[in-house]
C-alpha cells in the first residue's frame, strides 16, 4: 500500500511539473509577443541608416548610433510637444480622479436617494454618445479649439472607471465604518479624506494609471481640435504627422517634413516611439504593487 501510494504521489508530482512547464512556456510566449516588438523598435532606433534600409535589423542594433535621438532633442518642437503632453496628462489625470472620486463615493453609499437612477445615467453614457461631429461643434461654440482645455475637459471623466471605483468602495469600505464616523460627528468630507481614500490606495493607483496611460497614448482628439496652433500639439500627434509624412507622403507640419527628409523615416519613427513610451514605462514600477492589488479587488468574495 505504501509503495502504491508513493507511486501515485510521484505521478501526481510529475503531472504537476508538466503542467507548470506548459504554463510557464505559454506565459513566456505571450510575454515575448509584447516585448520583442519593442526591442525591435529600440534596435532600429539605434542602428545606422544603411542597415535599416536593407532591413537587416531585427533584435540587435547594427552600426550603433544615436543620431536619431540627437535629431529629436535638437528639434525644439519635439521638446515643446513633450512638455505639452506631460502637462496635458497631469491635468487630465488629476481632474479625472477628482471627478471620479467625488461621483463614486456618494454612489457607493446605500443611503443616497435616487442612487439607481444616477447609476443608470452614468452607465448610459458608456453605450450611447453624441459622436465626433457634435463634440467638435460643442468645442467650437465653447471657444476651446486650439487650447489645452479641449484636450483635458471632454474626456476627463470615464464612466467605466467610475463603476470600478464605486464597486471597490462598496466592497472594501464597510457601512459600519462610515456609520461609526458619522456618529462621532464626522461629516462626509472628513470621512472621504481621512477614512475612505487612505483605505483605497490600490484602486486609486490603478485608476490613476488608467487615466494617465489613456491620455498619454491618445492623439485623435488633438488631431481634430488642434489644427493651427502647432505649439499645442502633443507628442503623439507630432509622431502621427511624422508617420503620415513618411508612409503616405502627406505633408504635416514643416518641421516634421524637414526632419523626415534629413534621415530615413523608419529610424525617426522608431526613435520617436521609444521617446514617447519611456516616460510611462518608468512610472509603472512605482505603482505596480498598488496596480496588482487594485485589479484583484472583487476577485474573491468574503
Amino acid at each position: 500500500m505504501a509503495k502504491q501510494a508513493a507511486n501515485t504521489k510521484t505521478k501526481i508530482s510529475n503531472g504537476s511539473i508538466a503542467v507548470n512547464i506548459l504554463i510557464y512556456a505559454f506565459i513566456t510566449l505571450v510575454s515575448l509577443t509584447c516585448v520583442l516588438p519593442y526591442i525591435h523598435v529600440i534596435a532600429k532606433s539605434l542602428s545606422s541608416e544603411a542597415y535599416v534600409i536593407a532591413k537587416q535589423v531585427v533584435l540587435w542594433p547594427k552600426g550603433l548610433t544615436a543620431e536619431a535621438y540627437r535629431r529629436i532633442f535638437s528639434d525644439n518642437s519635439f521638446i515643446v510637444s513633450f512638455g505639452v503632453t506631460v502637462t496635458m496628462t497631469v491635468l487630465f489625470t488629476l481632474l479625472g480622479m477628482i471627478i471620479t472620486i467625488c461621483a463614486a463615493y456618494p454612489l457607493s453609499r446605500k443611503t443616497l436617494r435616487g442612487r439607481k437612477v444616477l447609476n443608470l445615467l452614468f452607465i448610459f453614457t458608456m453605450y450611447f454618445q453624441g459622436g465626433m461631429i457634435p463634440d467638435y461643434i460643442l468645442m467650437n461654440r465653447l471657444g476651446l479649439l486650439e487650447r489645452m482645455a479641449s484636450l483635458v475637459l471632454p474626456l476627463a471623466f470615464s464612466a467605466y472607471n467610475l463603476v470600478i471605483m464605486k464597486n471597490s468602495l462598496e466592497s472594501s469600505i464597510p457601512d459600519s465604518l462610515v456609520e461609526s464616523a458619522l456618529i462621532d460627528g464626522a461629516n462626509h468630507y472628513t470621512i472621504l479624506g481621512k477614512i475612505v481614500l487612505p483605505l483605497s490606495k490600490p484602486i486609486l493607483a490603478t485608476l490613476t494609471l488608467f487615466y494617465a496611460v489613456g491620455r498619454w497614448n491618445t492623439y485623435s482628439d488633438a488631431m481634430f481640435y488642434i489644427k493651427q496652433n502647432t505649439a499645442m500639439r502633443p507628442l503623439q500627434l507630432k509622431l502621427y504627422y511624422l508617420i503620415v509624412a513618411a508612409t503616405e507622403s502627406i505633408q504635416g507640419s514643416i518641421n516634421d517634413v524637414a526632419m523626415s527628409t534629413v534621415m530615413d523615416p523608419e529610424i525617426l519613427k522608431a526613435a520617436c516611439i521609444v521617446f514617447a513610451t519611456v516616460p510611462i514605462i518608468l512610472v509603472y514600477p512605482f505603482v505596480q504593487k498598488y496596480f496588482v492589488q487594485g485589479t484583484m479587488i472583487g476577485a474573491v468574495k468574503g
